[in-house]
């Protein structure tokens, strides 16, 4: 059993990478600064004497003797992320040394949630890891994908020049429960949207793609990694290799919740990515991971969590 840091262990995918970690009986330590994560998402957990919660930001130093460290302390969506652009960076930049230094004082290995949008708007299809990008470094969206890239240069720094156990994983589109209704990614919207019987905001023609990997099955390969030989560095791709338009993704969400809604189009956003798909070679070489769960298997399970949060929101009594 081990001592383990979670830092934004109360949003969508900490939450769920701390399942995972208490099933295991492993103590761990939850520090979240609650910007976009909630105490909700942890409540389940709230009896387990080896789950503690530091309310804290990773900009500030964190201490403590641990054995793994996993940073997903950040916005991770474009409406998020962009209210607080100098935050997002400091996060990216400061949190990420001051985590790395812990790591490097304790001597733990150190996994890094780095992103799909280190390749900016790619002009290689699939992705793979050798591909450096091509991302705007003054755009609105640059506060993140820039600082996620400086997230693994220091990495990598600090592997090379203090020994630190590195773990590496750029994520694709991620969705399932606990999922923000308000955070504005594609999924989550589409299907608040649909359940209310509300618009479908689509930006642009709906032709851009996006590859949608379900919870579940990126925490089992956030685990693999995090646990691989030494040698295994990253970064390596995580996410689902099946490829949607946006627009094939409202009209499946319409038709799993029986919705009333239609497709409205609005401006597309600056620096938006038109293509996005992982090339995972290397995580079914070097993990033996790929994803399992179909798109409509994950929709359904997601759709009811919704339905049911609506349900909740609209019994509470007004304030």
């Amino acid at each position: 059993m081990m001592r383990i840091l979670v830092a934004g262990g109360a949003g969508f995918l900490g939450s769920r990478l701390c399942d995972s970690l208490a099933s295991d009986g492993h103590e761990v330590v939850v520090v979240d600064n609650l910007h976009t994560g909630s105490r909700l998402n942890l409540s389940h957990l709230s009896g387990n004497r080896k789950i503690e919660f530091r309310l804290g930001d990773i900009v500030d130093p964190v201490k403590g003797e641990f054995d793994r460290i996993y940073n997903l302390a950040c916005p991770g969506s474009p409406r998020h992320y962009q209210q607080n652009p100098i935050a997002t960076a400091r996060a990216n930049f400061i949190g990420v040394d001051n985590l790395l230094h812990l790591a490097s004082q304790c001597g733990a290995r150190f996994f890094q949630s780095s992103t799909s949008e280190v390749y900016g708007d790619p002009l290689v299809h699939p992705q793979n890891e050798t591909y450096y990008g091509n991302v705007n470094p003054i755009g609105p969206r640059a506060c993140y994908d820039e600082g996620k890239r400086i997230g693994e240069t220091l990495c990598f720094d600090y592997h090379r020049q203090h020994g630190v156990g590195i773990k590496v994983a750029r994520i694709f589109n991620t969705y399932g429960p606990r999922m923000n209704p308000d955070d504005g990614r594609v999924v989550s919207s589409f299907i608040v949207q649909a359940l209310k019987n509300m618009p479908i905001t689509i930006y642009g023609e709906g032709r851009q793609t996006r590859s949608f990997c379900y919870v579940d099955d990126l925490i089992d390969g956030i685990l693999r990694l995090m646990e691989s030989p030494k040698d295994v560095l990253g970064p390596i791709n995580l996410g689902n290799p099946e490829e949607f338009t946006i627009r094939e993704l409202a009209e499946i969400v319409i038709e799993m919740t029986g919705s009333r809604s239609k497709i409205e189009y609005h401006g597309l956003p600056v620096d938006d990515p038109q293509q996005r798909r992982p090339d995972i070679s290397k995580a079914r070489e070097l993990l033996g991971w790929q994803p399992g769960i179909a798109l409509r298997d994950g929709l359904t399970r997601t759709i009811a969590y919704f339905e049911e949060r609506l349900k909740s929101e609209n019994a509470r009594p007004d304030d």
